[in-house]
């Protein structure tokens, strides 16, 4: 009984390394070039600093929230804050009290041409009695 070798195929293996060669050179440009590969990297870095910035902003006014609802704490009330509140919602003041009027638009004082004018008619007032 005669026993006949076969030759094994060659394209078998061929295409086994092709495919691994394919394979590997889609991992090489996914490292360097991909999504988040070695060229993206700059701006990932770029943008976790953005994110840090924004998240510490957003900290600290979480922080000025919960401090202003611990004054609001019935077990802690100030009454000096509470007088002072009430008589800005409503518009009033005392005699003692120094009052700067504010912009709400853009955050500072407001001037006003009230110590001025009060000088000239301090002048003319005092003239007008003296004459009198």
């Amino acid at each position: 009984m005669p026993t006949r070798l076969k030759k094994r195929a060659i394209w078998r293996p061929l295409a086994l390394s092709v495919a691994l060669l394919g394979f590997q050179g889609y991992l090489g440009f996914s490292a360097i070039g991909g999504q988040f590969g070695i060229e993206n990297r700059k701006q990932i870095i770029a943008d976790i600093e953005v994110l840090k910035a924004r998240s510490s902003a957003l900290q600290a006014e979480i922080d000025a929230y919960r401090h202003r609802a611990s004054l609001m704490d019935t077990r802690s009330l100030d009454p000096d804050l509470i007088s002072e509140r009430a008589r800005g919602m409503l518009n009033m003041a005392n005699a003692d009290d120094i009052i700067v009027m504010v912009d709400p638009a853009s955050g500072k004082p407001i001037s006003s041409s009230f110590s001025e004018s009060s000088e000239n008619e301090l002048k003319t007032d005092s003239a007008d009695i003296i004459d009198h």
